[in-house]
């Protein structure tokens, strides 16, 4: 995985932290502003007043229209998705690419479950930092994992921060696949392949037909900078092939939401991205 996609890992807590201002909040996260580094700090202290939530949200719709909503609810998706597992009785919980995401310190390590964090080494050092400046206000529970996806083993890095591959888990992938090449998208879920019957797992992926240029949804700026100039996001699915390509590491799509369902469970969101899609699917 490319460096530049840990410098793509402040913005959707930014987006989390601001929605928190609102009279209904998509995802109720009161840690995101205090967990993420200080530039976005910074810019959600000053999003209180509403012309600045305003221009912000306006910047992120000029990249991709339903952007801003997009991030909301795929969180929130992922987030019920977690709190049904967790009651559920998984035996663990692996987030990867965390990001300076909350999940684990909100619903995961207060029921008790171990969850391993997975990131880039850059992504890891920032938000270790930030975790000891909070001590006492994050649960114990969370391991911080370091890993590059491109470059090591994950199941060997997993391994010896303590992850028991025998577990009943829930695997996270938000906003991962898309930054990485397919030898190592195919080698993740390789791995994953291993995990015990019962284990869930819930992920985003970017459409092909937008990488390749073939359909934007309007999103023209994302397209230029993500996939044309900076060459991040690199893979991604159609969303018929879904199905297919989870079935090849023996695993069943159980739901596969987007803008339409989103509108649906969130309509205080507003309109998504078709760009982004997010999938949930169980081992057999």
């Amino acid at each position: 995985m490319s460096s530049g996609a840990a410098q793509t890992a402040v913005g959707p807590m930014v987006v989390v932290a601001v929605d928190q201002y609102s009279d209904s909040p998509v995802v109720r996260d009161e840690l995101a502003a205090r967990l993420i580094p200080w530039d976005g700090r910074v810019a959600v202290a000053c999003a209180r007043w509403a012309p600045v939530r305003r221009a912000l949200m306006s910047a992120t719709e000029k990249q991709v229209p339903g952007l801003w909503s997009s991030m909301l609810c795929r969180k929130r998706y992922i987030d019920d998705v977690t709190v049904a597992a967790v009651r559920g009785g998984v035996e663990a919980v692996v987030v990867l690419g965390a990001g300076f995401d909350t999940r684990a310190y909100r619903l995961v390590a207060p029921a008790g479950v171990p969850a391993f964090e997975v990131d880039l080494p850059a992504n890891t050092v920032r938000k270790q930092a930030r975790m000891r400046r909070l001590s006492g206000e994050v649960a114990d529970g969370v391991t911080l994992v370091p890993v590059d996806f491109g470059a090591q083993d994950l199941g060997e890095v997993l391994a010896s921060h303590g992850y028991r591959g025998d577990r009943r888990t829930l695997f996270v992938g938000e906003a991962v696949t898309q930054y990485l090449d397919e030898e190592s998208v195919r080698a993740t879920f390789a791995y994953l392949a291993g995990a015990p019957s019962g284990s869930e797992l819930v992920f985003t992926y970017v459409r092909r037909d937008f990488l390749e240029g073939v359909e934007l949804y309007g999103g023209d700026a994302a397209h230029r900078r993500f996939v044309l100039k900076g060459r991040l996001w690199r893979f991604g699915l159609a969303p018929e092939e879904v199905g297919s390509f989870l079935a090849e590491f023996g695993w069943r799509e159980v739901e596969q939401v987007g803008p339409r369902e989103y509108a649906e469970r969130y309509p205080q969101a507003g309109p998504a991205s078709e760009i982004e899609r997010c999938v949930r699917a169980v081992k057999s």
